[in-house]
């Protein structure tokens, strides 16, 4: 099988021309504008979040982590689903009042300095008068759940993830079938799909001045993520098909808050940030989360997660499940799915 070398040229020039020709930003801006934004200095660092409160009583906190090359973008279409569920076929009393941060050094965040981003999120919530929540991420966001997990700040009632970072730092058991295929899945990745990890964890100052200064180069690096990813972000741009609600102008409003905010480079450094923490950390076993977790594999993920693995990572695995549905951009992708997910985790944890 002839592995692919790069991000096809006619595609890109295809999209940079659509960027520079027909797309319209005011869109996404007012969108963004239409929702209360604010910032907050915590440990020397100015942290952008989005805190929309339900319409509905009693309305349980939760805090959302984007990840890379994602923005709080990828999260916008969930808000109405996760806040008013009732106006998205849901019942009020699975409503929630939501908190969408940008991660130092993403979009309106400022640069990321030593902040512990999981205590950085439990320091906001508190500040925002949130005595009880619960936390969701992917991608990134994962990784910042799962240390939230791990660390249990007094409130925090439980986590749900849809990328199991624990299978990245080493083997899992294959002794069954669907073992054998995740274990595949993610040898495929890190031998071919792992390149942006590797530069970013390793030398993000060296892609980081191409990413500041083309756009071109910031939107190639951006869209050639995980083969799934990329297959949909080629059908949304080239055929008109977009895979459910990534469509062309979601994408290019992503890379635009990218390219508008200068935040290419910082964002990929935020991976050297992560390496060097746990660089520092190593032969020190972390944690057990001793918290309820929920989880949901993806079938586009780069990993279908088994719930073998999960348990294992996660003792106290109080919800699993496997949809039918969306990739590694799953909140982006599949909003309407994803909301139901994230109810039906966390509802045992309302009482």
């Amino acid at each position: 099988m002839i592995q692919q070398l790069h991000l096809p040229h006619w595609r890109l020039t295809q999209r940079a021309r659509y960027w520079a020709t027909d797309y319209d930003w005011r869109a996404c801006e007012a969108k963004l504008n239409a929702l209360p934004q604010f910032t907050t200095e915590i440990d020397g660092v100015d942290i952008h979040f989005i805190h929309v409160k339900s319409p509905h009583a009693d309305a349980l906190p939760l805090i959302m982590t984007h990840g890379w090359p994602g923005s709080v973008i990828e999260l916008l279409e969930t808000v109405g689903p996760l806040t008013d569920p009732t106006a998205h076929g849901g019942r009020a009393e699975d409503a929630f009042d939501l908190v969408l941060p940008s991660l130092p050094g993403y979009g309106f965040s400022g640069e990321p300095t030593d902040v512990g981003v999981a205590q950085a999120w439990a320091e906001l919530m508190g500040r925002l008068g949130y005595s009880r929540s619960v936390a969701q991420g992917g991608d990134v966001g994962a990784s910042v759940t799962d240390a939230m997990g791990r660390q249990a700040p007094e409130g925090l009632l439980g986590i749900h993830t849809n990328l199991l970072v624990t299978a990245l730092a080493g083997p899992q058991p294959a002794g069954s079938e669907q073992e054998r295929a995740a274990a595949d899945a993610l040898a495929t990745f890190r031998a071919s799909g792992s390149g942006y990890f590797l530069e970013q964890a390793t030398r993000p100052q060296t892609i980081g001045y191409a990413l500041l200064d083309s756009p071109v180069a910031l939107a190639a690096w951006m869209l050639d993520h995980d083969t799934d990813s990329y297959q949909k972000i080629s059908r949304a741009f080239l055929d008109g098909q977009p895979a459910g609600n990534l469509t062309r102008d979601h994408i290019v409003d992503n890379v635009t808050l990218y390219w508008l905010t200068g935040t290419g480079a910082s964002a990929a450094r935020s991976y050297w940030e992560s390496g060097r923490a746990a660089a520092l950390a190593a032969g020190q076993a972390p944690p057990e989360v001793s918290l309820p977790v929920g989880f949901t594999t993806f079938p586009g993920e780069i990993f279908r997660a088994p719930r073998s693995w999960v348990e294992q990572a996660y003792p106290n695995l109080t919800y699993f499940n496997e949809v039918d549905k969306g990739g590694h951009f799953a909140a982006w992708e599949e909003p309407e799915l994803f909301s139901e997910e994230l109810r039906t985790a966390f509802r045992s944890l309302r009482q």
